[in-house]
C-alpha cells in the first residue's frame, strides 16, 4: 500500500520500469545518438531516387524509415526518461537533444510527399503493383488519395509559413487559461477557503457536499464568463483558419478536411450523432434516478459528477490489481494472458508515484523493444482499472509492432482508445459476475454507466456542437460570445433532459481545450462504442481471433477497414445502437436495485 509517497530509489526495484531494455546505461544511448545523427546524411541522397523507378523507390523508403526508427528509438528513450523526474537536468538536456534530432530529421525529409506525388499518378499506380512496394502500398496509396488537396509548390510554401501563425488562437487560449486566468477561493467540506484550479475542480464537482460543489462550479465557469467575448474571439478564429484551410485546399468543408487523414466519411459523423439522439431518453431515465439516489428535488449541471455509490474502500494493492486484470482478461486467451504476465514481471511498468515523476498515466510502444506503462498507484480500484487501460494500449502496441514492419506498425488516433475500453469493459464484466454484495455492485454499475455519460454522450455533444459552429461561419454567420451560447446551450438542453441547464452552463464551450482541435473529440465516442460492442461480441462467442488480429494491424489499412475485422461497421449505427444497448441495460440493472432499496 502507498500511503506516503517514496523517492524513487527506495521503491522497489520490480515496481520501477526498466529502461534497459531499450539502452543498457547512457554511453549506449549517446551511441545510438550520435549513429541517429550521422544517418541524417543518408537521406538528402533519397529525393533523386524517388521517380527512377519501384526499386529505387523501394530503396529511398527503406532509407527514409530506418533513420526514422533509429531516430525515434532516441527519442522515445529520453521521453521515458524525463517522465521518471520531470525536473532532472540531465534528462532534461537528453529531451532538448533528441527533440533537435528529431526536428532537424522532419526537415530532413519534407521533400517525401511532394516527390512522390510528382509522380504521374497513372505511373505510380504500375509501381504499385510491384511486388517490392509490397510493404509501402498502403502508405503510397494514402498519399495518392490526398493528391487531389495537395496544391502548387508555391501555395504549399505560403501555407507552411502560414501554419505556425493558425496556431495563435490554441497557444493564446492556452495561455489566458493557464496563465492569466486566476480563480478565486472556494470552501472545502470543512468550511476552509481553498484555492480553486483546473486540477481541484475535477475534486471539488465530486463533493458529497452540494454546496461546495455549487460554488466550485459556479466560480470556475464564472471565471471563464469574465472572458468569453475574449474566448469567443479566440474559438472563432480557430473555426475561421479551419475554414481557411479546408476550402484552400478543395475540401468541401471543414469537416471534411478533418475527417480525410483517416479516410472517414462524414455519414460515420452524423450517424453517431443520430444514433445517440436515439438514446436520449435512456440517459433521462440516468438522470432520473441520479436525482432520486441524492435525494434532490431538482438536478442541475454540478450534480453530475458526485458518486452515487461510494467507492469501495478496501485497498487493492499492485499485486492484487495485476491478479484481478489478468483474471478479467482470460477471454483473450492464453497468449494475451501471458503477454500480460510477461509485462507484469519483466518492469514494463513504472507503478507508484515519485517526486517530479509525470502525474496521470499513459502507454508509450517502442518498436523492436516492447512497449511501457507509466502509472501513478494509489492503492484503488480506480487505479486497477487505469492498470486495465494502459494495458489495452501496450498490447494494442505490442501485437502491431510484432506483426508489422515500422512503417506501418503505428494505428491511428481513431482506433487508439478501443484496445484500452475493450480491456476495461472486460475488467467491468469480470467484476459485476463475482460480486454479489449490492451495494458494490451498484458502485460499478454507475463506474459503467458514467463511461458511457462522459465519454459517448458528452463528447458526442461536443461533437455537434463542432459541427453547428463551423456551419455557421460557413454560411456566413458571425461567430459571437451569445451566438455560440445560444447554439451550446439548445443543444445542451436537448442531451440533458431531466437536468436544469444552468445559464452558467451556456459559456461552457469558452472551457473544452479539444475545440481548437477541430472534429477530434468525436473519435472517444465511436471508440468506446466499438470496444463495448466487440468485448461483448468476445464474452457471447468465446472467440477473440477476430479481434486478436485486428490488434495486428497498426496503421496497415485505414481504421473503419480495421475495426471490421474485429466486427465493428462503423458506416452503419449498428454499433453505436448496440452499445445504447448495453447502457440501457446497465441502467435497467441499477434501478432494480435502487428500487430494493439498496
Amino acid at each position: 500500500m502507498a500511503n506516503t509517497i517514496k523517492t524513487r530509489e527506495d521503491i522497489d526495484l520490480c515496481d520501477r520500469w526498466n529502461l534497459d531494455d531499450i539502452f543498457p546505461g547512457l554511453d549506449a544511448w549517446e551511441t545510438a545518438l550520435r549513429e541517429a545523427t550521422d544517418a541524417l546524411s543518408k537521406i538528402a541522397p533519397c529525393r533523386e531516387m524517388i521517380g527512377k523507378g519501384p526499386e529505387q523507390l523501394r530503396e529511398a523508403l527503406d532509407c527514409i524509415y530506418g533513420v526514422s526508427e533509429l531516430v525515434e528509438k532516441v527519442y522515445v528513450y529520453t521521453f521515458l526518461r524525463s517522465s521518471e523526474d520531470q525536473g532532472d537536468s540531465l534528462s532534461q538536456d537528453m529531451v532538448g537533444r533528441a527533440q533537435r534530432l528529431y526536428m532537424t530529421m522532419q526537415g530532413e525529409t519534407a521533400f517525401l510527399n511532394p516527390e512522390i506525388l510528382a509522380v504521374d499518378n497513372e505511373t505510380m499506380k504500375a509501381w504499385l503493383k510491384e511486388e517490392c512496394l509490397a510493404p509501402y502500398r498502403h502508405i503510397l496509396g494514402d498519399i495518392l488519395r490526398s493528391s487531389a488537396h495537395v496544391l502548387d509548390e508555391k501555395r504549399e510554401h505560403l501555407l507552411a509559413n502560414l501554419s505556425d501563425a493558425a496556431g495563435t488562437p490554441s497557444q493564446a487560449f492556452d495561455m489566458l487559461e493557464g496563465v492569466d486566468m486566476k480563480f478565486p477561493n472556494v470552501h472545502d467540506e470543512e468550511g476552509n477557503e481553498v484555492p480553486l484550479t483546473h486540477g481541484t475542480f475535477g475534486v471539488f464537482r465530486e463533493s458529497n457536499d452540494r454546496a461546495v460543489r455549487k460554488e466550485a462550479y459556479e466560480a470556475y465557469l464564472g471565471e471563464y464568463k469574465k472572458y468569453t467575448n475574449t474566448l469567443a474571439a479566440l474559438y472563432g478564429g480557430s473555426v475561421k483558419m479551419d475554414c481557411f484551410m479546408a476550402s484552400t485546399r478543395g475540401y468541401e468543408d471543414a469537416r471534411s478536411a478533418a475527417l480525410f487523414d483517416g479516410n472517414i466519411p462524414t455519414a460515420v459523423y452524423d450517424s453517431l450523432i443520430e444514433a445517440v439522439h436515439e438514446a436520449l431518453p435512456v440517459l433521462e431515465r440516468y438522470a432520473a434516478l441520479r436525482r432520486r439516489v441524492l435525494g434532490l428535488d431538482e438536478l442541475h449541471m454540478y450534480d453530475l459528477y458526485c458518486p452515487l455509490f461510494p467507492q469501495d474502500d478496501s485497498r487493492v494493492d499492485i499485486v492484487r490489481g495485476k491478479k484481478m486484470v489478468l483474471r478479467a482478461m482470460a477471454p483473450l486467451g492464453e497468449r494475451y494472458v501471458s503477454l500480460l504476465r510477461e509485462a507484469f514481471d519483466h518492469r514494463w511498468i513504472d507503478v507508484y508515484e515519485n517526486p517530479g515523476k509525470t502525474t496521470g498515466a499513459y502507454s508509450c510502444g517502442v518498436y523492436g523493444v516492447h512497449p511501457y506503462v507509466l502509472l501513478n498507484y494509489t492503492d484503488t480500484l480506480e487505479d486497477v482499472f487505469t492498470l486495465a487501460h494502459e494495458m489495452g494500449h501496450a498490447m494494442h502496441s505490442y501485437f502491431s509492432a510484432e506483426t508489422q514492419d515500422y512503417a506501418n506498425n503505428d494505428y491511428r488516433i481513431f482506433v487508439a482508445e478501443v484496445a484500452s475500453t475493450v480491456n476495461e469493459v472486460f475488467l467491468t464484466r469480470a467484476l459485476l459476475k463475482e460480486e454479489r454484495d449490492p451495494r458494490r455492485r451498484a458502485y460499478l454499475l454507475t463506474h459503467f454507466l458514467e463511461g458511457f455519460r462522459t465519454t459517448v454522450f458528452r463528447q458526442t455533444l461536443f461533437a455537434e456542437f463542432e459541427k453547428a459552429s463551423h456551419a455557421m461561419y460557413e454560411r456566413g454567420e458571425t461567430l459571437t460570445a451569445e451566438s455560440m451560447s445560444a447554439v451550446y446551450r439548445e443543444i445542451n438542453v436537448n442531451y440533458q433532459r431531466g437536468v436544469t441547464v444552468d445559464a452558467l452552463h451556456d459559456i461552457e464551450w469558452a472551457c473544452i481545450p479539444h475545440f481548437y482541435r477541430a472534429f477530434y473529440v468525436y473519435q472517444y465516442a465511436t471508440g468506446f462504442c466499438s470496444a463495448v460492442a466487440i468485448a461483448d461480441g468476445v464474452l457471447e462467442s468465446g472467440d477473440a481471433s477476430d479481434y486478436l488480429r485486428f490488434l495486428t494491424t497498426g496503421g496497415s489499412d485505414y481504421p473503419l477497414e480495421e475495426l471490421k475485422i474485429a466486427g465493428v461497421d462503423l458506416t452503419t449505427p449498428e454499433p453505436i445502437r448496440r452499445a445504447m444497448k448495453v447502457f440501457e441495460e446497465t441502467l435497467a440493472e441499477l434501478e432494480s436495485l435502487v428500487e430494493q432499496g439498496i
